[in-house]
């Protein structure tokens, strides 16, 4: 991939997307423990009926039927349809909004 290619996409890669389910499993496991019911009673009132966990390892166990072609190609559109946390930006476009926001902590005297 040229580094043309990677900076429009910069998520694609050819790293090969391992599906396990163990995970899936460990958080609905920590989901029905005492302890995180009792954190969420606390915090929102009411106990956690576990679905988004319940949901993830359903999810996971039927994506463990399909031919491993199928379930790369799923990953990655999952993958590239999750907004990105980060704004990707050029150097000068970085330094021009860092001097924005933070130019005003500088001393006169630094410039």
């Amino acid at each position: 991939m040229s580094a043309t290619e990677e900076k429009e996409h910069p998520r694609r890669s050819t790293v090969k997307r391992e599906l396990k389910c163990s995970a899936c499993f460990d958080a609905l496991w920590f989901c029905y423990s005492p302890v995180h019911q009792l954190q969420q009673y606390y915090r929102v009132g009411v106990l956690d009926n576990c679905s988004k966990q319940w949901k993830a390892m359903f999810d996971c166990l039927m994506l463990k039927t399909k031919k491993e072609s199928e379930v790369q190609e799923i990953l990655e559109a999952r993958e590239n349809s999750k907004p990105h946390i980060w704004t990707f930006r050029t150097p000068e476009e970085a330094s021009e909004r860092w001097h924005r926001l933070y130019g005003h902590l500088l001393d006169e005297s630094d410039d």
